[in-house]
């Protein structure tokens, strides 16, 4: 009976592994349908040309540029305070200080994308224009500093839980050596975590890359390729949600299928990279 219970069970999340991944290709089989007038141009001119409408050229170079600037950025600034919490929150902190702290960042993790972005309106971008003294205040670098606030739970909550991980063992052996908090944090705790330290960074760069509020309401919207940070941009979603209205045949309205395609590259390769690391620490535990 049991046998008959536990073979059923295989079956359904087998044909639930199917529909999810034949429900995969078919969207991304029908975004190459939908933007094949313009990859009939060339994939490398299409992913290498400016964007100039009026002038023939469809090519989502600035919006790659774009994507990817703003995305790295927001996690260069994102790693280290996430580090930082999830320092305090599991080794350093006092516990009642650190189960509160751990609520919050929990709570974050909850608050919709377009509320930041209107406190990125109101607040970060006219202390921007008034820091650098010009500029509109929406460019790269609010979007990267807001972008950075989105993706810092997801960070945190994932280095914590890899903290917590750590076998229980290693830290009682740097106890018994006479390593303090910090020693045993970083000579310890922070080696053996660092798979999952990895998969949270690749996982909050995925979440980076994919969203569409933070980048629409405050990179400034600039189609032009940037020359520094306090130039405003245009990502991959910014795109497509400004030009999701267009004429059915047009250009314009293909080319936000071609982002499309490049989104899927990125986080392919994100899940990819968790894919493998997962993997590679589940075999090195057993």
């Amino acid at each position: 009976m049991n046998n008959w219970k536990e073979r059923g069970i295989e079956k359904i999340f087998l044909l639930s592994t199917i529909i999810s991944s034949s429900i995969t290709l078919l969207i991304l089989g029908f975004m190459a349908y939908m933007a094949l007038p313009l990859l009939r141009g060339g994939l490398f001119r299409l992913l290498t040309e400016p964007w100039m409408p009026q002038q023939g050229f469809y090519g989502i170079y600035p919006m790659i540029v774009g994507t990817s600037v703003i995305s790295l950025l927001s996690l260069l600034i994102a790693f280290p305070v996430s580090l930082g919490c999830s320092f305090l929150i599991s080794s350093i902190g006092p516990k009642s200080l650190s189960a509160v702290f751990r609520r919050i960042v929990q709570m974050m993790t909850g608050i919709p994308t377009v509320i930041y972005g209107f406190v990125g309106i109101f607040l970060l971008v006219p202390l921007i224009r008034e820091f650098f003294q010009g500029g509109s205040g929406m460019c790269i670098l609010t979007a990267a500093l807001m972008l950075g606030v989105l993706i810092s739970p997801t960070m945190i909550l994932f280095f914590c839980d890899s903290f917590d991980r750590v076998p229980r063992s290693y830290i009682d052996a740097a106890d018994s050596l006479g390593a303090n908090r910090v020693q045993t944090l970083l000579y310890v705790i922070l080696p053996s975590a660092r798979e999952g330290i990895v998969i949270g960074v690749l996982l909050a760069f995925g979440r980076a890359v994919g969203d569409t509020l933070v980048s629409l309401m405050i990179a400034g919207n600039s189609i032009a390729e940037p020359k520094s940070i306090l130039d405003s941009v245009r990502t991959l979603t910014a795109h497509i949600a400004l030009v999701i209205a267009a004429d059915y045949e047009s250009p314009e309205f293909r080319s936000i299928f071609a982002c499309g395609l490049v989104l899927y590259l990125f986080i392919t390769i994100v899940i990819l990279a968790v894919r493998r690391l997962a993997f590679r620490n589940s075999e090195e535990r057993a």
